[in-house]
């Protein structure tokens, strides 16, 4: 497929989607201070950001309230503490993980919600369960996507079936989810023709969410949105699982439309993103997840070694070979 706009046109299709509280509450369990949050949210509407995506619709059954920060589980209450109405022209986002939602009862009917998008997440082998959960989410009114997650540990032909059955739902669009952070952008090029050519065909759009396992998350996310991948993830200052994701400040300088401001970005991360790191929290960059994404692993291996402050990185690695 031939490239869609170059570094010098601002193309009207672009959506940019902020994950700071959702990717980065993996990193403090959810534990954003309403402080923070409400912050957040202003910077994004000042910034011109598409998307808010305040975390998880985690089930209450399944996941201990007590061991995690309200945004694990997004009740309506506690978004509308935040945005109120919101009285904004940047829409609401929440994630839900296939088989740990009881999205039936805890996804309000749209007309009852401040949310706009429900984001399923799902892997490949848990598609039946997906569409299920796109079409309730649709049914009820929503803007829905689809993140297939881990597609760099996917067969092929399995990856094109999970496709074909999106393409066939009422989901609004199809995220790209480099899960490990292993992908490289020449690989990203052949991955983005490929959801965009079956894309187009259903009228669905595209989405892109990297991680930076080998500080690719960007030029991953560039390299998508040259192919026609209209949706972007982003966070503040790359906070995320991990090693993090495509940084916001990277994409909004990127990025020509003049709708999006880069002064409240770096605001934010100046009065609330720096003492946030101060206060201890690791995310980023860093040799043990280099590892894990070179070899398309999980990170979780990297992320139990980085609490254990380690640098014996060639018994990880030796470790990570005998996986």
């Amino acid at each position: 497929m031939a490239q869609k706009g170059n570094l010098m046109t601002a193309r009207p299709d672009i959506r940019v989607l902020d994950a700071t509280l959702r990717d980065g509450g993996l990193v403090n369990n959810f534990n954003f201070s309403d402080e923070f949050v409400s912050a957040l949210y202003r910077a994004n509407v000042k910034a011109g950001v598409d998307y808010m995506e305040f975390g998880y619709k985690a089930s209450k059954e399944l996941f201990d309230v007590n061991k995690f920060g309200k945004w694990k589980f997004c009740d309506e209450a506690d978004i509308r503490a935040i945005v109120g109405d919101n009285k904004s022209d940047m829409k609401i986002a929440v994630m839900t993980d296939v088989g740990r939602c009881d999205y039936k009862n805890d996804i309000l009917p749209k007309s009852e919600s401040v949310i706009d998008m429900i984001r399923v997440a799902t892997y490949v082998h848990q598609m039946p369960a997906a569409i299920d959960m796109i079409e309730d989410c649709k049914a009820k009114g929503y803007e829905v996507v689809c993140n297939i997650m881990a597609i760099s540990n996917a067969k092929e032909a399995d990856l094109e079936q999970a496709l074909e059955m999106v393409a066939n739902s009422s989901a609004d669009g199809i995220y790209i989810v480099d899960s490990y952070g292993s992908l490289y952008p020449e690989q990203i090029r052949d991955i983005a023709d490929k959801y965009t050519e079956i894309a187009e065909k259903y009228g669905k759009y595209v989405g892109m969410h990297a991680h930076n396992n080998q500080q690719l998350a960007f030029a991953n996310t560039i390299e998508a949105t040259a192919r026609g991948v209209s949706y972007l993830d982003a966070t503040m200052m790359s906070m995320g699982r991990g090693a993090g994701n495509c940084a916001m400040e990277l994409l909004i300088s990127f990025l020509k439309n003049p709708k999006y401001n880069i002064f409240p970005v770096m605001k934010f991360i100046e009065e609330h993103m720096i003492p946030l790191k101060e206060s201890g929290l690791v995310w980023g960059y860093d040799i043990p997840y280099l590892l894990t994404g070179r070899l398309n692993q999980h990170p979780s291996s990297a992320i139990d070694y980085m609490k254990e402050e380690r640098t014996d990185y060639t018994n990880f690695y030796t470790d990570l070979l005998d996986k």
